[in-house]
């Protein structure tokens, strides 16, 4: 019998920040102090690496664990949101919700849920696959956690999306080439 692996992503969804237009935006006061928390649960477990969007409220999420575990953050383009598209703000959550009941539907200048799925897909296999990475986190954004979930559990869907906090942590086990499992950090 060989002896088990596993290896563990967990994906955090950002701090909060308040909303602007600007995909870079920082995190807010509440955003840098629940940051600080979620660096304190994370720093618990054996983590090996952190991987962050390119956003700043993504990376800056996870600042307080790199700090504290002396490690680098490595940022991951394909980590960032999926681009919903122009989309006036009153009007944002009926338009998430458009792309949930279509995942081929995208909002002029958006993409589809599917193309985001894809992309983050390919980060977070490779980051599984790579040697030496057996607690792995990765920093990213509401729809990108959902889309990455989704992909294990078709059950997950719009409806999860909108009960997620900011931040948020969620680790998938991966053993062996067995089951995978999910559950809830934060």
């Amino acid at each position: 019998m060989r002896p088990t692996h596993c290896t563990i992503l967990y994906l955090v969804r950002h701090a909060h920040a308040d909303w602007t237009p600007d995909e870079n935006r920082p995190l807010s006061k509440r955003g840098r102090e629940d940051a600080k928390a979620v660096g304190h649960v994370l720093a618990q477990f054996p983590i090996d690496v952190i991987y962050a969007s390119p956003y700043r409220r993504a990376y800056e999420t996870v600042e307080p664990l790199a700090r504290a575990l002396g490690l680098e953050i490595k940022v991951e383009p394909d980590l960032r949101e999926r681009a919903l598209g122009r989309i006036q703000p009153e009007a944002f959550v009926a338009a998430v919700k458009k792309t949930w009941d279509d995942p081929m539907f995208s909002h002029p200048g958006g993409e589809t849920n599917l193309a985001a799925q894809k992309r983050g897909l390919a980060v977070l296999n490779r980051v599984r696959n790579t040697p030496g990475q057996s607690h792995v986190v990765l920093s990213t954004h509401g729809v990108m956690l959902t889309l990455l979930l989704q992909s294990f559990d078709s059950s997950i869907g719009f409806a999860f999306w909108a009960s997620l906090s900011m931040p948020d942590v969620y680790a998938i086990e991966f053993c062996n080439g067995g089951r995978t499992q999910i559950r809830r950090i934060w």
